[in-house]
C-alpha cells in the first residue's frame, strides 16, 4: 500500500484572520511588518512603524460597524489568563539593563570583505557598528578567559578568527544594549565550544557523544535531585571546557530573559543535541544518509537556537502562545535551516580538507543523486533558495494574519539575524574559502 500523503501544514492564525471584518484587515495590513525592508527584497506587505510611533489609520471610506474579534484571536494577542499569570512578562523587559556602549556611529559602511557564492539568495546589510563590535570582543575574550577557562594558548588564534562579536552584533541589530548582545554572544561560544570539543575538531568524537551532551544539557537544564547527590551533580559543571561554558551562558541569560523564554531556549537546545546525535549514528555506521533524512538532521543540528532569542536579546518578549503558534514555528525552522545550509555551502571546502568524512548538503546530494562535485554544490544553492523563498512569504503571511506589535518585532528579528549570519560566513576569509566551481 502506498504511503498517505503528509498532512499539509496548519496554522489557526490565518483562518481566524479570514473572519475578520474588511475594516480589521486593513488595520492589520497598515500595522503589518514590512518584510523588504528587513530583507532587502520581496515579498511586501505594508510597512510596520518604529516601536515609538503612533499607528495612523488608514485612508479610507467610513468603516462598518467594528465586529467583535474572534474570540480565539483574541486570546493568543492577549496572552495566558489564569492563576498565577498575573506577573507574566508578556511585552517588553520593564526594566532595560543599563546601556555600555556608545551610540553605532553615523558614517557609511565599509564594503565588507569576502564574496557572496554567485547565484545564492541573500541580502545585503550594512557592517556592524564597529564601537560596539569592539566592546564585545573584549568583554567575550575576558570571560572565556577568566571565567570559564574555555580555552588553551594556543587555541587563541582560532577563537580571535572566529570573529563572534562582529557575528552577533550584525545578527542582532536591534538589542538595545552590549548587555543584551552578550546574552547572544556568550551562547553562541559556549555552543561552539560543545560541537568542537564533543563533536568535532578538538578532540570530538561519535563514541560516548550521548552521555557528553546529556552531561553537558545538564548545565542549561538542572538536575533535580536528593541532596545526597546534588553537590556531585553541581561539581561536574565544572569538569570540562563545554560545561563550563553552558553554565555560566546560561546563567547569565536566565537571569534577563523570562522563565518562559529560558525554557524556549533549553527546548531547542535539546533539538540541538538531538541533531549532534544523528550525525554521529552515520558516522559510526558510515553511511551517508538520503538526502531527506540528511535535512532532516539539519533541521535538528541547526542555528534555531539563535533566532529563537531574538526577543530577548532585543530586549522585550513574544508571548509564549505566539511564539508556540504552528505558523510561527514553521517560521523560525525555516529561518534555521536556510542559515543551516548557508554554513554548509560556505564551509564545504574547510570540511573537505579536514580528516575524515564530513557531511554536508553538497557531499550527500553527489553520493545520493549521483551528481559530480559542481552539479551537487549548485543543487545546494537551490535548495538553500528554496528555503530562503518560502521563509519570506511564510513570514509575510504571517505578519499580515497577526499583527500584534511583538510579532512583528520578533518577524523582524529573525529575518535580521537571517541576513546577519550570511553576512558573517561571506566575510570570514579566516574560516571559509569558496570552491573553484564558477
Amino acid at each position: 500500500m502506498p504511503p498517505p500523503d503528509p498532512a499539509p501544514v496548519q496554522s489557526t492564525l490565518p483562518e481566524s484572520a479570514a473572519r475578520f471584518g474588511a475594516h480589521v484587515l486593513a488595520e492589520a495590513s497598515a500595522r503589518a511588518f514590512d518584510l523588504a525592508a528587513a530583507t532587502g527584497g520581496p515579498p511586501r506587505v505594508p510597512s510596520l512603524p518604529g516601536p515609538s510611533a503612533e499607528v495612523a489609520p488608514p485612508a479610507a471610506a467610513p468603516a462598518p460597524p467594528v465586529a467583535e474579534t474572534p474570540p480565539d484571536l483574541a486570546r493568543l494577542l492577549g496572552g495566558p489568563r489564569g492563576l498565577g499569570t498575573a506577573g507574566l512578562r508578556l511585552t517588553a523587559l520593564t526594566e532595560p539593563l543599563p546601556k555600555t556602549a556608545a551610540e553605532p556611529l553615523s558614517e557609511p559602511p565599509a564594503e565588507p570583505a569576502g564574496r557572496p557564492i554567485p547565484g545564492l539568495y541573500f541580502h545585503p546589510v550594512p557592517e556592524p557598528d564597529p564601537v560596539r563590535v569592539a566592546e564585545i570582543s573584549r568583554r567575550i575574550k575576558s570571560w572565556a578567559l577568566e571565567e570559564v577557562d574555555l580555552y588553551p594558548d594556543d587555541w587563541e588564534d582560532e577563537f580571535d578568527g572566529f570573529s563572534v562579536a562582529g557575528y552577533m552584533v550584525g545578527c542582532h541589530p536591534d538589542a538595545p544594549t552590549v548587555d543584551h548582545l552578550m546574552l547572544a554572544t556568550r551562547l553562541m561560544v559556549a555552543e561552539n565550544a560543545v560541537d568542537d570539543c564533543y563533536c568535532e575538531d578538538h578532540g570530538g568524537s561519535p563514541e560516548g557523544l550521548g552521555e557528553r551532551l546529556l552531561l553537558a544539557h545538564t548545565a542549561l537544564d538542572p538536575l533535580h535531585t536528593t541532596k545526597e547527590y546534588e553537590p556531585e551533580w553541581a561539581q561536574s559543571l565544572h569538569a570540562d571546557a563545554p560545561r563550563r561554558a553552558y553554565r555560566s551562558a546560561m546563567e547569565y541569560f536566565a537571569g534577563a530573559a523570562s522563565p518562559s523564554q529560558a525554557d524556549r531556549l533549553r527546548h531547542d537546545m535539546a533539538r540541538l543535541h538531538l541533531g549532534y546525535l544523528a550525525e554521529a549514528a552515520w558516522a559510526q555506521e558510515d553511511r551517508v544518509p538520503e538526502v531527506w533524512e540528511y535535512l532532516a538532521m539539519r533541521q535538528f543540528n541547526n542555528f534555531r537556537p539563535c533566532p529563537t532569542i531574538t526577543d530577548t536579546v532585543g530586549g522585550y518578549e513574544l508571548p509564549a502562545d505566539l511564539h508556540a503558534q504552528p505558523a510561527m514555528q514553521r517560521v523560525i525552522a525555516l529561518a534555521g535551516n536556510a542559515t543551516t545550509i548557508v554554513n554548509d555551502l560556505y564551509s564545504y571546502t574547510k570540511e573537505l580538507a579536514s580528516p575524515g568524512t564530513h557531511l554536508n548538503l553538497p557531499v550527500v546530494l553527489a553520493a545520493r543523486e549521483n551528481l559530480s562535485e559542481r552539479d551537487a554544490y549548485l543543487k545546494a544553492i537551490e535548495v538553500h533558495n528554496d528555503l530562503m523563498h518560502t521563509f519570506e512569504s511564510e513570514a509575510a503571511a504571517l505578519a499580515v494574519a497577526c499583527p500584534a506589535p511583538s510579532v512583528q518585532r520578533f518577524l523582524r528579528g529573525v529575518a535580521a539575524w537571517v541576513d546577519g549570519n550570511h553576512r558573517w560566513h561571506m566575510t570570514n576569509t579566516y574560516r571559509y574559502t569558496l570552491p573553484d566551481f564558477w
